[in-house]
């Protein structure tokens, strides 16, 4: 089982209504994308985090692990952005090739700064609602707001074949490395092939068995799901739009 997906089955707020859940998170990745305030991103990262971690009962470990691939990433975008090559030099360093200049000032470094921060505040937005809700959960509220039929069923099958191709990729790499496919590059490199070419081939298999399954069942068209009712509260609703209104208040600060 992936991660995230474990998370959200253990969450402290599985059971808080979902879409609750998903108007906090969309609304608050709105507001720090839309404004691109530090004030607002430094907050609504660091409220995020312990949401998840207190109320979510998310391990910290596991938080912090999930949060160092978009550090990393996102980190190398902002130093590039953070960056300029000009032929004049500006303020704070410079690295001279020739006629140009590697070089960063002020407005360039907090312009970098500015993108990250807002970036790993909409990431936490994300990480808020996918470690705290079943994926079930949200194609059911889906289907409540009139999504298209189609698009939920296929995100129902992507997800499911997610962790088919995870299981099926897992045994033919331990198959591999018990048989010593990975002693050097131009091994590991054949076997990687085979490695895709197996899951393409074992991909296509299971995806006719269980359209042939699903026609036994009386396929109509359409998947169905149990569904959970989680009512919403009303101390709730009042700490998301106090929530909200604070983060608000903290983009007419950052003006």
């Amino acid at each position: 089982m992936i991660t995230i997906d474990r998370f959200s089955y253990h969450s402290g707020l599985r059971y808080v209504n979902t879409g609750e859940k998903f108007a906090f998170s969309v609304i608050t990745l709105v507001l720090c994308v839309g404004s691109r305030s530090v004030y607002l991103a430094v907050f609504v990262l660091l409220a995020m985090g312990i949401l998840t971690i207190k109320k979510g009962k998310i391990p910290l470990g596991g938080y912090l692990r999930l949060l160092s691939v978009p550090v990393a990433f996102l980190g190398m975008n902002s130093l590039v952005l953070g960056t300029s090559i000009r032929q004049t030099p500006l303020e704070v360093f410079s690295v001279r090739f020739g006629t140009w200049y590697l070089t960063a000032g002020r407005e360039t470094i907090c312009y970098g700064i500015q993108i990250f921060v807002t970036a790993m505040a909409a990431v936490s937005c994300l990480y808020f609602l996918s470690c705290n809700t079943t994926m079930t959960d949200i194609f059911v509220l889906l289907r409540r707001w009139k999504c298209p039929v189609l698009i939920v069923e296929l995100m129902l099958l992507i997800y499911r074949f997610i962790f088919v191709l995870l299981d099926r990729g897992q045994a033919v790499a331990a198959a591999q490395k018990s048989r010593l496919g990975n002693r050097d590059y131009r091994t590991g490199i054949h076997s990687f092939g085979q490695l895709i070419s197996c899951l393409f081939i074992s991909s296509v298999k299971r995806s006719e068995a269980l359209f042939d399954a699903m026609e036994s069942r009386c396929y109509d068209g359409e998947i169905r799901v149990l569904e959970e009712e989680y009512p919403p509260k009303r101390k709730e609703i009042f700490g998301i739009l106090a929530f909200e209104l604070w983060a608000c208040f903290l983009i007419w600060i950052g003006r």
